[in-house]
């Protein structure tokens, strides 16, 4: 199974872990709520996982432009 950590606004992939046997508690999902589970979590029919997270550049940005955040793609 792969994990893969990809920037959901800019879709850069940040990081991608190949381990056969890696726990959902040791990645720290079992913290989500079933909403955030759902927004953040995806499971691909291969097995891999895409967890959609937010990139420095992006977070940066928002940071220093909130108004971005109302925009459905602010960063592409």
């Amino acid at each position: 199974m792969a994990v893969k950590y990809i920037c959901r606004h800019c879709q850069t992939l940040i990081g991608e872990l190949e381990q056969q046997h890696v726990s959902e508690e040791l990645l720290g999902f079992h913290f989500l709520t079933p909403e955030e589970r759902r927004d953040i979590i995806s499971y691909n029919p291969s097995g891999d996982v895409t967890v959609k997270v937010i990139c420095d550049y992006c977070k940066e940005a928002l940071d220093s432009n909130p108004e971005l955040s109302l925009l459905t793609s602010p960063l592409q």
